[in-house]
């Protein structure tokens, strides 16, 4: 991201570092300031936006790793489920919520008026789960894809760019 031009970066931060359990909470902060010092040298004057993880249940107080559940493939399905300890969360496990808070904590800690919150929950929260439920309880389906897209381009102020988009 870093070596290419761009009028607008985001990135989206969350549920694969939580579903893989790929690091704890201070390697996370540590991992974000890194990564935006990254494209913030690179991009000095590029708006960055940090996007917070969408709605997932499995993982919202649950830590990863994530695994396929056992009682849904006896039965021919596909699902996911959260296979972490809630009470690892004391000692630095990740889950989404945790997530959603050290971003923000970041944003507050750097002095750097182009890097913005997007919040994940505006695009796809709790109460779109009932509506738009997660089909394996991790991924969105094309519809929900559609409806996540839709309202990202709206929240970053990219709405000319929906007519080219479909929408």
């Amino acid at each position: 991201m870093a070596a290419l031009p761009a009028d607008l970066l985001t990135v989206a931060l969350g549920i694969n570092i939580v579903n893989a359990d790929l690091m704890r909470r201070r390697a996370l902060r540590s991992a974000v300031h890194g990564f935006v010092d990254a494209l913030r040298d690179a991009h000095p004057e590029t708006p960055i936006g940090l996007l917070t993880p969408t709605w997932c249940a499995i993982h919202e107080k649950t830590p990863g790793p994530g695994a396929f559940d056992p009682k849904a493939l006896a039965r021919g399905e596909v699902r996911f489920i959260a296979t972490g300890d809630p009470a690892a969360v004391a000692g630095g496990a990740l889950t989404l919520e945790v997530v959603r808070s050290e971003l923000a904590e970041i944003i507050e800690e750097r002095a750097d008026d182009r890097l913005g919150l997007i919040d994940g929950l505006a695009l796809y929260g709790e109460a779109d789960a009932e509506a738009h439920p997660l089909p394996d309880g991790l991924h969105p389906d094309e519809e929900t894809h559609a409806l996540i897209a839709e309202r990202f381009v709206r929240s970053a102020g990219l709405s000319a760019l929906l007519p080219r988009m479909g929408g």
